[in-house]
């Protein structure tokens, strides 16, 4: 297994695997440029600058700077263009999100780790900088006013509050904004691109940064009070008027699949339960064959059933994918994973019949699916590791893997809880391998405690195995769960 993220190498590493980059749109900013791109490259490998038309010496001072991306045109269109034209760049570079900030220094490329942070907590969302101590640091009224009116109408205009929409630190996830094109031009651009954003239901996190204002007489701004406060104005005048004609109405449909993808996911449940599941349970036990062809029996159902459900449009709105590094399943092994969701146990089951899974009390003994699993040989963690060892014993003995979540409980927000040492002490105990399937956006999907259905996507990660002879090095069962837990706070 790989360490822990620990360092600023494993750090770019990182971002660089989740597809990050950094974006910096620049107009005369010749005398701190330099100085913000190289404390962006330390912290990210991959950084673009966009010269959005610069009249000084910007463009010659990048051009000494290896390792960068330079986009350069040589008339200023806005902040906007600059920003539209940076995305663009790192779409074709095969980018997934862009993290931007200002030239001028305002911006602390040291808080990266905490959008990379945010971002793995979100990985579908917009996160932005909410600029610590704005309230003491000396700016001019006009600034102050700008940044309560446009918390203001964004909150007017999406229902949603946020405490800093001027910042110009953040992250996007440049295949889900909505609307690259962008109707305005310059300042405004980004609070608009935030606004349709939201409007199409991306989520927008704020995160705490640093931010540092030099004194009046060394500030660089090209804001322009009149014009530019007059553009914000129509703007957010146009928006407003498209919150009622546009934003509602779609709102109120993205309400209506929502619910229709619930009933639709819900009634295909309750037709597999009660129209196939229980059905077959009640004639396999009818029939009086021995429980080891009935459980092989229903495994192999359970198998085809998930599969369906998961890889045939049975979750509307949501595609499952599965990257498998080459596990066939034929050794058994104790197969472990993070618990995000009720969907888990149905994406696990769809990749092996040859598999049983320790379940909680309350799905063991459920009234719908409950005989069903008990008759397949699964069996509820409150039986005890010890009573249940010689039963695992021999399943793995028959070739069948045997699947735990070390966390005992679903995450009600996708992180890593504290991992049980019971999966770890039955791996130990039997001298087999251990399989670990990382799971993303199930959480997201349907959350803990939600009684909705989300558009969305999940990915299934399968991994290597760890061999017995390497975990079993470790330590106790409790520093081998804790060696695991590290392992998945880094995967996710």
């Amino acid at each position: 297994m790989q360490g822990y993220l620990t360092d600023i190498e494993q750090q770019r590493r990182l971002l660089r695997e989740r597809g990050i980059c950094v974006v910096i749109p620049t107009y005369n900013n010749a005398g701190t440029i330099v100085d913000v791109v190289k404390r962006s490259r330390e912290q990210c490998d991959d950084v673009i600058v966009v010269c959005d038309g610069c009249t000084d010496d910007t463009v010659a001072r990048l051009q000494e700077m290896v390792g960068i991306t330079i986009v350069s045109y040589p008339r200023n269109g806005g902040k906007g263009v600059a920003l539209k034209r940076g995305f663009r760049k790192a779409l074709q570079m095969g980018f997934r999100y862009a993290i931007t900030l200002d030239a001028d220094g305002q911006h602390f490329p040291e808080d990266i780790p905490a959008f990379l942070k945010a971002n793995i907590e979100h990985s579908e969302a917009i996160i932005v900088g909410r600029r610590k101590g704005m309230e003491s640091i000396e700016r001019t009224s006009g600034s102050r006013f700008a940044n309560r009116f446009s918390n203001f109408w964004f909150w007017v205009q999406t229902g949603h509050h946020l405490p800093d929409t001027q910042t110009g630190y953040r992250l996007y996830p440049l295949k889900k904004l909505p609307c690259l094109s962008m109707l305005t031009s310059r300042y405004e651009a980004e609070l608009e691109l935030m606004v349709f954003s939201s409007w199409h239901g991306i989520e927008i996190v704020s995160k705490e940064v640093n931010v540092f204002y030099p004194p009046k007489e060394e500030r660089v701004s090209h804001f322009r009070p009149i014009k530019d406060f007059s553009r914000i104005f129509i703007l957010n005048t146009c928006l407003c008027i498209l919150t009622i004609v546009y934003a509602l109405p779609l709102k109120l449909f993205r309400l209506l699949m929502i619910m229709c993808r619930t009933l639709y996911s819900l009634l295909l449940y309750l037709i597999a339960c009660f129209g196939i599941l229980l059905p077959y349970t009640t004639l396999l036990n009818l029939m009086h064959i021995d429980r080891e062809k009935k459980s092989v029996r229903l495994r192999k159902l359970l198998y085809h059933l998930t599969r369906f459900v998961v890889f045939r449009h049975g979750i509307p709105g949501v595609k499952c994918t599965v990257e498998n590094c080459g596990e066939t399943f034929e050794k058994p092994a104790v197969i472990i994973c993070n618990h995000q969701s009720h969907l888990d146990l149905m994406l696990m089951l769809s990749q092996t019949p040859k598999m049983i899974v320790l379940t909680n009390d309350w799905v063991w003994n459920s009234p719908f699916f409950g005989k069903v699993l008990q008759n397949a040989e699964y069996y509820p963690v409150s039986m005890g590791i010890e009573t249940m060892l010689p039963k695992l014993r021999d399943l793995a003995e028959r070739g069948y893997s045997i699947a735990v979540y070390p966390e005992g409980t679903r995450s009600k927000d996708c992180r890593i809880g504290r991992f049980h040492k019971g999966a770890f002490h039955i791996a130990s105990a039997l001298k087999l391998d251990i399989l670990p399937f990382v799971e993303y956006g199930a959480g997201k999907v349907l959350p803990k405690g939600g009684k909705y259905l989300r558009k969305g996507s999940i990915r299934l990660q399968i991994n290597e195995r760890i061999p017995y002879e390497e975990y079993s090095k470790y330590g106790t069962s409790q520093e081998i769960a804790s060696r695991f837990r590290k392992y998945y706070k880094e995967k996710l």
